[in-house]
């Protein structure tokens, strides 16, 4: 199954990815990575199926899908 993986250090919390999962799974994390942003992540990946929205939506490239 596919499964994102999010660069943490790179994202800038620009919630782009969190507007077009088709899912809802992406969301904004508590803490803060090196730059001072909440970083996104996916709530669960085992849901994921994989579109590869939020990767094509990331203006900084935080985003991976592994297939």
């Amino acid at each position: 199954m596919p499964k994102p993986i999010f660069h943490q250090e790179r994202c800038k919390a620009c919630e782009l990815c969190t507007v077009v999962c088709p899912k809802k799974l992406i969301f904004l994390e508590t803490r803060f990575n090196t730059k001072g942003y909440n970083p996104a992540t996916v709530r669960d990946v085992d849901k994921c199926v994989g579109c590869a929205a939020c990767a094509k939506m990331c203006p900084d490239v935080v985003i991976e899908i592994e297939k």
